[in-house]
């Protein structure tokens, strides 16, 4: 059994780089920048917990030009909607149009889930997220480390490489992560365009990731 779930997580890995391999091939022959028109659209990924206060500290800390601000929740999680809701209304205070979306996919996976059954809820997830990034076609999708992104941003991946829209998929990852990385982590290393740490210890592991020092 340990086998077969180590198996499908090289394969689901594989699968990833293969998708990268794909985008790298074809980045060198895209043109246009995100945000031509003065704003810049983009897709949030929430996870539960510390992951949502993070990347919220985070939102709050841009600028107007980044609008509509997409949120994407996992379906089973009970808090992050109202976090949203108080952080835009703040934010938007005086703005009748609202500047923000909420939606929802099915958790790619859950804590302490099994690996073979977390390779059947991403895909499962991964199914939810295509139609939803195709939908939107943001400008830039921002998240942290929640199992959630992994199926956003290889949809995002998808899109840019059937010229749909040249999305830049932006990690950072989590302030609790000193010593290794995450496994959304391990994964969008290779698929990400500006992959962030937060330690440098983790850059001197991972030489493609920045070190800015503290950033949420």
């Amino acid at each position: 059994m340990g086998l077969s779930c180590g198996a499908g997580a090289v394969l689901f890995a594989l699968g990833c780089i293969f998708v990268a391999r794909i985008f790298l091939a074809l980045r060198r022959h895209e043109a246009g920048k995100p945000g031509r028109q003065g704003t810049v659209s983009v897709l949030v990924v929430l996870g539960s917990g510390g992951h949502t206060t993070e990347i919220l500290r985070l939102m709050d800390s841009l600028s107007a030009s980044y609008a509509p601000r997409h949120y994407v929740i996992a379906n089973t999680d009970r808090m992050s909607e109202e976090k949203v809701r108080i952080l835009e209304a703040a934010r938007t205070k005086g703005n009748t149009e609202p500047q923000h979306t909420i939606h929802w996919i099915p958790r790619s996976r859950e804590v302490c889930q099994s690996w073979t059954t977390s390779v059947v809820s991403t895909i499962y997830s991964l199914l939810y997220s295509i139609p939803l990034v195709f939908q939107l076609k943001p400008d830039v999708v921002l998240c942290n480390g929640p199992g959630t992104c992994v199926p956003l941003c290889i949809s995002a991946l998808i899109v840019r490489i059937l010229g749909m829209k040249k999305t830049l998929i932006i990690y950072i990852e989590s302030i609790c992560r000193v010593e290794t990385l995450s496994l959304s982590g391990k994964i969008l290393y290779h698929l990400s365009d500006y992959f962030f740490v937060q330690w440098s210890t983790l850059q001197e592991k991972y030489p493609k990731a920045i070190y800015l020092g503290r950033l949420v």
